[in-house]
């Protein structure tokens, strides 16, 4: 039986962690892909404030299922030492926050140049960060984002099965496939899902690529969904809405999806949150 683990980017609900939690307490969600808190991204913060997070995450149950982290999200050919610095931080971030995941990138790519010229760099860096965090019971999540390395399912695949890791594994975020126009089912789902240890929820439209709620675009979820339950997957479903600029939020405000809520990063996650539950409420019928 598959286990759907629901969590979420609470930094798109409000930048303070108390409305973050107040909100997701509103969802019936008590995990958080931990990303900003108070105004900066969880990895610029020291170890003595990320304590005291932890303290009040204690304090109203809340667990931590990914540091949602920006490592990786620098260009290939920056200066390597000082994000490697910052990647150690960040696992001792993960160490006090009790969570067995660290999300990261694979390096943009100089706009125009040709991916392949810079393989070997972002397999070295990223081999660089294997050997880090080795020992430590983490495992580094690789997010397809535009623009990186990895951004295609084809070079998603090369990353993972040449570095040949088991602390190093896939997120699959459909939307971020669509915005490149890759087909995320079969055809990405297909190669990456024996890797697949965590999904990002977003949706969007080959035709504009905006992000829209989960079911409302292109990037084939409930298919995704539905394959991965067929596999017995036991994992996490983290919401990342995106829908500040969405226009057809309007035609989503029906019942309790968020009509009543006032604009803003409360209803957007809640609008997001009901839509994966819808289409979680149809797989294994």
């Amino acid at each position: 039986m598959s286990k759907f683990i629901l969590t979420g980017f609470a930094d798109e609900i409000d930048p303070n962690l108390k409305t973050q939690m107040d909100v997701l307490d509103k969802l019936d969600i008590s995990h958080i892909e931990i990303r900003g808190v108070n105004g900066k991204n969880i990895v610029e913060h020291s170890l003595e404030e990320v304590k005291d997070i932890k303290r009040q995450l204690d304090e109203r149950g809340f667990k931590i299922s990914a540091v949602g982290s920006p490592l990786g999200k620098i260009d290939i050919d920056d200066d390597f030492e000082p994000h490697m610095e910052l990647f150690k931080h960040t696992l001792e971030i993960a160490k006090i926050l009790e969570t067995n995941y660290i999300r990261l990138f694979s390096f943009y790519i100089p706009e125009g140049e040709n991916a392949k010229d810079f393989r070997d760099e972002v397999l070295r860096r990223l081999g660089e960060f294997i050997k880090e965090a080795e020992g430590t019971g983490i495992t580094l999540l690789h997010e397809n984002e535009k623009g990186i390395y990895g951004d295609t399912p084809e070079r998603c695949l090369d990353i993972i099965e040449t570095l040949d890791s088991d602390i190093f594994k896939a997120i699959f975020d459909p939307a971020n496939f669509v915005q490149i126009d890759a087909e995320t089912y079969p055809l990405a789902f297909d190669l990456l899902k024996s890797h697949i240890l965590y999904m990002h929820i977003k949706d969007a439209r080959y035709s504009d690529h905006q992000v829209v709620p989960a079911g409302q675009g292109d990037g084939k979820i409930e298919e995704i969904l539905s394959a991965l339950y067929n596999r017995g997957f036991e994992g996490f479903l983290s919401l990342e809405p995106h829908l500040a600029n969405f226009v057809g939020l309007a035609t989503l405000e029906k019942e309790d999806a968020g009509a009543d809520l006032p604009d803003g990063g409360e209803k957007e996650f809640t609008v997001a949150t009901h839509a994966l539950k819808e289409i979680i409420s149809r797989i294994g019928r």
